[in-house]
């Protein structure tokens, strides 16, 4: 392998960079940055860098190795949510480490992502089917952060006015920490109530939360619950296990509102607690309650039917602070997993498999009462929890000195689950630690045995999973050629070049990927021992102790699982700091009007007010008005929120005097990392004036977007919010990040987030060392001031700082382009599919606009590629207003173009076949083909269909 890794993640080596810069007026690199960038930032390298010198390949792989063996073998028995799996091995390979599949973005071009569209919309029919509710998003975050979310839906369609949410005391733990965090952020007011108490006593409520089954494994009939809370004008959610919902009664058919939880046990590995895809179902009428995302079908230009995001003004960048949720993303490559074990498995494959997990179960609770130990609950589906007073130390010290993790809920009480991988001998095992025999002779029947530990009242007696999809795939070669199918109907960076900005499609190096797979990484429970996690951990604390490092703060938190959820953390901090010094009060957030808008719907979430700071022409944040709305808050100022480089892609040089006067007033400064990717190595956050930031790795440090999702978004801090920074109640140890002093909360399920993802931006560090990163960043805005400059004169370049420079991205103005010859945005857009591109992003941060970011990745042939697909474009505009070709008929109002489209009838446009599928003749042989034409947005709004279509639509 390659020793100097940054030249292969880097596209543009010496002789191209100096192509780009003899364009561009300037002697060197540096040069162009350090003016760029405001001199009042630039940060020197430290003389004593906690970052080693870049590794080779080989060499970061190797340390990889030694940190994963540190992680102990024994299997995990804890469950809480989290269970081992057998992930199939035409899934992991053909998906999981897929780049077809990792390396796509969210599916905001529709036309182009039709492959991971039918895969979410078989996700969400596979969870609507299981829950036996209406609709199902397309996957959150986690299963807690997922029940937050159904809590926050239940208050919203709630006709209660009462502020108490009551929460089952057999939840899972994790699931009550993060609920009694987010609830006190917003003034909810939780009850914590025993579900099989008499109903009639359950307080008032706008809502509940029921756990199906609990967490202690017992299996009840919620009915009575649920209906003394609907009675009262509440709603009920119910957090369902879904592989218990194949024989057990949905939580639709119970009378449940809302349905949350997790697809993990669904082919996707522990990890340490992630990624996974959570899950939220509504029942009609709750729809457009939903957060996050949701898939429909729509029809396109040919009338025929395709697949896209439905009800996007849900989106927070149009709701802002209006919005009542942050989620502004999914988990879309381990929800494609889940769907994809639905799918390949079907429902019979899937009740077999919980049939026998049942059985196991039920065998183990025979072994252990013959052992002499008390098996508390009756009825259970794959959970036991076991009474040995006095001997649970002594139990799970024994079980797992024989290899097993068992959970420990006190001196006399242990848990124990049973999943798919476990085997009848994992079970004499772990029965000989109670004091079974050590001798036994056995066989295995999944159902005489569990037959007497289940409620039939609670059997499922309906039908599931009846969709074609779901009962075609059974070989392997159906499944293999059924994946390689969805993926060739999406583009992603494996095809080009993907110019999105504010998103940084960077280059996901394969070593980086490489330990994501590794059994001693996936295979790990977030909840293991302290000594069977030490690799975990101590990777962790390397990583911490490197982005710290590069971003100028002094703590750094790993367990946001997403931007959105970092931003929340970081606003979190801010509002325990103020309360622990007594400025209870200070509850307003200053936002510019160009922030990206998960920032107000953030700030809303940690219970501030959200004050619009307005932004001047240049793109910059408006200093006078600023001052102004700083005056008029002074007593009530909890934080600003800035992005940096500015939302606009420029670098505002009045950052020290923008940060200076929060500061003076009494409030604290949030910088929203989103942007890093054009300051590493040459400023940093604490150096700006921030106290606080999120980063995001999917981003700068190269962790893949998964089509949507997975991502991960550490939150960053100056020593006085440290204490504030995400807690966790079942964390391996309480140093972390600031510890429990001040119990700052947790922020998602897991202790550290998506923590075996890690190992990519770990990897990435590693490889690059400072020097690397650094260097990644000057080709970034190398890139960008290129870009800018060849199409300044095709289209104005909107915003621009010192010397007309810009920062990593540039936006390009397309509303002249609209007014002198009727061409939009979304023409161009969807124009440069048949040039074989993903668009830019579009109206982001200003309507009418495309933000370009090329990234260090591509190399100068791709980037030039895009510039004259871009000229091209425009020429063809040109042409649309010389009246060559009629305004409602051209190459662009008509893309994209298909294959079809192309030979199937008459052609009776204006412009030749050729013009519209081969505009350049480069395409000949690369040629990617939409599989759909443009697809019409409003209609599928109007006519909302978010499952699995009749295979016989697509005739």
């Amino acid at each position: 392998m390659s020793t100097d890794f940054a030249a292969r993640h880097i596209g543009t080596d010496g002789a191209a960079q100096r192509r780009m810069l003899d364009a561009l007026g300037y002697d060197a690199l540096d040069d162009l940055v350090g003016r760029a960038v405001p001199s009042a930032i630039h940060a020197a390298p430290p003389a004593d860098s906690v970052i080693p010198p870049a590794a080779s390949e080989d060499e970061a792989l190797a340390e990889l190795r030694a940190l994963a063996g540190r992680n102990g073998s024994a299997r995990s028995m804890i469950g809480l949510g989290y269970y081992d799996t057998h992930t199939p091995a035409v899934i992991q390979r053909n998906v999981l480490e897929n780049p077809s599949w990792y390396t796509a973005y969210t599916p905001y071009q529709p036309e182009i992502s039709q492959g991971r569209l039918e895969a979410l919309i078989n996700f969400q029919t596979m969870v609507t089917d299981l829950t036996g509710l209406a609709t199902a998003g397309a996957s959150m975050l986690d299963e807690s952060t997922a029940v937050v979310e159904g809590m926050l839906v239940a208050r919203r369609a709630s006709k209660s006015r009462s502020s108490v949410f009551l929460v089952d005391a057999d939840a899972l733990p994790q699931t009550k920490a993060l609920l009694a965090h987010r609830a006190d952020a917003v003034g909810i007011e939780l009850h914590e109530v025993e579900i099989t108490a008499d109903a009639a006593a359950l307080p008032e409520a706008f809502g509940i939360l029921i756990q199906y089954p609990g967490a202690s494994g017992r299996v009840v009939d919620p009915s009575r619950a649920i209906a003394a809370v609907q009675e009262r004008g509440g709603l009920v959610v119910v957090a369902a296990d879904l592989l218990a919902l194949t024989l057990l009664r949905s939580p639709g058919a119970l009378g449940a509102d809302v349905a949350a939880g997790t697809t993990q046990r669904f082919g996707v590995p522990m990890g340490f607690g992630g990624p996974h895809a959570g899950y939220l179902a509504v029942r009609a009428g709750l729809e457009r309650q939903l957060p996050g995302r949701l898939v429909g079908v729509s029809v396109d230009a040919a009338g025929d039917p395709a697949y896209r995001l439905s009800l996007q003004t849900r989106e927070q960048h149009i709701r802002r602070e209006k919005a009542t949720s942050n989620i502004c993303t999914a988990q879309v490559l381990l929800a494609v997993m889940a769907s994809m074990y639905a799918v390949y498995h079907g429902p019979d494959g899937l009740r077999r498999i919980a049939e026998v997990v049942a059985g196991r179960a039920a065998l183990l609770a025979e072994w252990l009462i013959e052992a002499g130990a008390e098996v508390v609950h009756e009825t259970f589906f794959d959970t036991l929890t076991v009474r040995v007073p006095g001997r649970a130390d002594e139990v799970v010290a024994t079980a797992h000195d024989r290899g097993y993790q068992l959970w420990r809920w006190d001196a006399d009480t242990v848990g124990i689950s049973v999943d798919e991988t476990t085997t009848t001998t994992d079970l004499h095992v772990v029965a000989q630690a109670f004091g079974g025999p050590a001798q036994r002779a056995f066989g295995f029947a999944a159902g005489a045995l569990s037959a007497r530990h289940t409620d039939a009242s609670l059997a499922r007696d309906d039908e599931y999973l009846t969709h074609p999809v779901f009962n075609t795939h059974r070989s392997e070669t159906a499944m293999m050629r059924y994946l390689k199918q969805l993926a060739d109907r999406d583009y992603a960076l494996d095809r080009g070049m993907i110019p999105l900005g504010s998103c940084t499609m960077k280059l996901n190096a394969a070593t980086e990927m490489a330990a994501v797979s590794w059994p001693e990484v996936a295979r790990v429970h977030p909840f293991a021992p302290a000594d069977d996690v030490r690799g975990y951990l101590d990777l962790v604390d390397q990583l911490e102790s490197w982005l710290a490092e590069v971003t100028g703060y002094d703590a750094v938190s790993l367990q946001p699982n997403a931007g959105s959820q970092g931003e929340l953390a970081g606003l979190l901090a801010i509002r325990g700091y103020h309360r622990s010094r007594g400025d209870e009060a200070r509850d307003v957030c200053l936002i510019p009007s160009s922030a990206h808008g998960t920032n107000a719907a953030s700030a809303v979430l940690a219970g501030m007010r959200v004050i619009v700071v307005a932004c001047d022409e240049a793109g910059n944040v408006d200093l006078d008005d600023l001052r102004a709305k700083i005056a008029a808050h002074a007593d009530a100022l909890a934080a600003l929120m800035i992005t940096y480089p500015s939302t606009h892609g420029v670098y505002e040089h009045d950052v020290l005097a923008i940060t200076g006067a929060v500061h003076d007033a009494g409030g604290q400064v949030y910088v929203d990392g989103a942007n890093l990717n054009a300051l590493l190595g040459y400023a940093r956050f604490g150096d700006l004036g921030g106290d606080v930031s999120h980063l995001n790795l999917h981003k700068t440090f190269a962790i893949p977007h998964g089509g949507g999702g997975p991502g991960v978004g550490p939150v960053a801090a100056k020593a006085h919010l440290a204490p504030f920074l995400p807690s966790h109640p079942l964390a391996q140890r309480a140093e972390h990040a600031g510890g429990f002093l001040f119990d700052g909360g947790p922020v998602s399920a897991a202790p550290y987030g998506s923590a075996s993802i890690l190992p990519i931006s770990w990897a990435y560090v590693r490889m690059m060392g400072a020097a690397g990163l650094r260097a990644a960043t000057g080709a970034a805005v190398l890139a960008a001031n290129y870009v800018a400059a060849r199409l300044r004169d095709h289209y104005p370049v909107l915003y621009a700082g010192e010397g007309g420079l810009v920062a990593h991205e540039c936006i390009l103005d397309l509303r002249p382009l609209r007014e002198s010859t009727g061409i939009t945005v979304d023409d161009v857009a969807k124009r440069l599919i048949d040039y074989g591109f993903h668009a830019p992003t579009m109206s982001f941060p200003v309507a009418g606009t495309l933000m370009v970011e090329p990234t260090e990745s591509e190399d100068l042939a791709e980037i030039d590629r895009f510039v004259e697909a871009m000229v091209a474009i425009r020429a063809e505009a040109d042409r649309v207003a010389a009246g060559d070709w009629p305004a409602d008929d051209n190459p662009l109002v008509g893309a994209p173009h298909t294959a079809v489209s192309t030979v199937v009838g008459e052609w009776r446009h204006p412009y030749t076949r050729e013009e519209a599928v081969y505009p350049v003749r480069s395409l000949v042989r690369t040629k990617y083909w939409p599989p759909v034409r443009r697809i019409d947005q409003a209609y599928g709004d109007r006519n909302l269909v978010c499952s699995c279509p009749p295979p016989d639509a697509f005739a």
